[in-house]
């Protein structure tokens, strides 16, 4: 390959021109296609239904903390420490089964695969509100793990089939956000659900699961008229649509690119080290995430409030954090930068443990959990669009999306064992670690942005242009490949 082929084909990944002329078959008609307008139209018939996808997950995911503090661990006559192995089996059901559960996304499709988990996991959801003992909750929650384990790394891998590289973060984070929503409406439906206790001769605390989870199947069956497969048989695109949503993809990323599975493709995220630097970079956010959505009304009721208020005192938190979330999207979106961000939100989180730490007082302590929340939620969703962005190849980046949250969800099993009854109302020990997982965060993305910066200034520099050497024009490497620039 010539010099100004490679020229040529930076170009073509550079390319961000927001109008198009397209040809039709006749070549006597043409039609300007605006992006803007195109990517308004995706946002509004894609990002919706994603995202109530993964609000109901998040929500079914984290009511366990709300039924708790409404007498799941009384009425199961569980100890505190046996209700903290429920949730450790959850997330090892979530670890074992994301890469699978990608696999068969590639294999099957959008439209088959993610309405049918949502049914899956809406059912062992409802299901929770009906466990009688300790064997049946601890049955639920693992195969509520199982059944939610596919949907988030699917959906990174989906939005990637449809957008541009530099459009991907923020459509991840507004997608991410639902995570923190969920949060919020799940304090205040709590607060409301618990009210129902008595009726049917069934516990608040069964009332929330069932309800909830009920929901979650409903929604499940719309689903499989509102998820779309990709951009080539998308109904909603005009021919005109299609052909520029192709070329805007192609001009990109991989996307457009009829790649089959292989196992080959896999081997390759497996032996990549960035792909386990951004699972580390999970891996530590992980904990003081799940910690937080798990624990957060026990925390503040520990600070001796009653549950009630408990549950609608987890509304502000989640509420800045979702406030957040977006406005760091939009900035990291503008400015094409990512693990500045993430560092900086991740020291805004680190603030609040210290807070949590060093307090004796209840309000202190309570704005600590805010600070917490509006820390880490931004910076988790950063975290998991940057493999999104950077990792090329359908497969290894499907493969590079479920590693991730598979290595960052073990922080998710710790974390699940260390916040016990007996530690309040500081929890010293949880707060601890959460603290200590922040720390290790900004030094793992920091190393992460210098090994991604390093590589593209030796790209720069023409160090690895010898990778050309026999391949022909329209042969793509991947990520490997000299003319990919990484996002840092």
């Amino acid at each position: 390959m010539s010099d100004s082929d490679r020229k040529d084909g930076d170009a073509v990944l550079a390319d961000e021109k927001y109008t198009t002329i397209l040809h039709d078959d006749l070549g006597d008609r043409s039609y300007a296609v605006k992006d803007k307008a195109l990517v308004r139209k995706l946002d509004l018939r894609l990002l919706p239904a994603l995202t109530l996808l993964y609000l109901l997950s998040f929500l079914d995911r984290s009511n366990v903390a709300n039924a708790r503090v409404e007498g799941l661990v009384v009425d199961l006559h569980m100890t505190g420490n046996e209700y903290l192995t429920g949730l450790t089996l959850y997330f090892i059901g979530y670890v074992l089964f994301e890469i699978p559960c990608n696999i068969v996304l590639k294999l099957t499709s959008p439209q088959q695969w993610l309405p049918t988990l949502t049914l899956a996991w809406g059912i062992v959801a409802t299901l929770l509100g009906v466990v009688q003992n300790k064997a049946g909750f601890y049955a639920a929650r693992f195969v509520l793990g199982v059944t939610e384990s596919g949907l988030f790394p699917g959906v990174v891998f989906y939005l990637s089939m449809w957008y541009r590289r530099e459009e991907q973060h923020y459509r991840i984070s507004l997608f991410f956000s639902a995570a923190s929503l969920a949060g919020a409406f799940g304090g205040v439906l709590a607060w409301g659900i618990a009210h129902m206790n008595g009726v049917g001769n069934l516990g608040g605390w069964r009332w929330i699961f069932i309800l909830e989870g009920l929901l979650t199947i409903v929604v499940s069956f719309a689903a499989y008229f509102f998820i779309h497969n990709y951009p080539a048989t998308a109904t909603f695109l005009s021919e005109e649509e299609r052909a520029r949503v192709h070329a805007r993809l192609k001009a990109s990323n991989d996307a457009t690119r009829d790649e089959a599975f292989s196992w080959k493709n896999v081997s390759m995220a497996l032996k990549d080290p960035k792909v386990w630097l951004y699972g580390l970079g999970f891996h530590t956010m992980s904990l003081p995430l799940y910690t937080l959505s798990l624990f957060l009304p026990t925390i503040i009721k520990a600070l001796g409030y009653t549950s009630a208020q408990a549950q609608l005192l987890t509304v502000p938190p989640y509420s800045v954090a979702t406030v957040l979330t977006l406005t760091v999207a939009v900035a990291s979106e503008k400015t094409k930068i990512r693990a500045p961000f993430i560092m900086g939100t991740s020291s805004l989180a680190i603030i609040g443990y210290i807070i949590l730490l060093s307090s004796t007082k209840p309000g202190v302590s309570y704005f600590g959990t805010i600070l917490a929340a509006a820390g880490i939620y931004p910076s988790v969703a950063i975290v998991l669009s940057w493999p999104a962005n950077n990792v090329s190849g359908q497969t290894k980046r499907a493969t590079a999306n479920a590693l991730q949250i598979s290595i960052g969800n073990l922080g998710a099993v710790l974390g699940t064992q260390l916040y016990r009854s007996t530690d309040g109302p500081r929890f010293f020990r949880g707060h601890s670690f959460a603290l200590a997982y922040l720390c290790l965060n900004v030094i793992v993305v920091g190393t992460l942005w210098a090994v991604l910066r390093a590589e593209n200034a030796r790209r720069d520099r023409g160090e690895r242009d010898d990778r050309l050497t026999g391949v022909a024009d329209d042969e793509w490497l991947g990520d490997d490949d000299p003319r990919w620039r990484f996002q840092t």
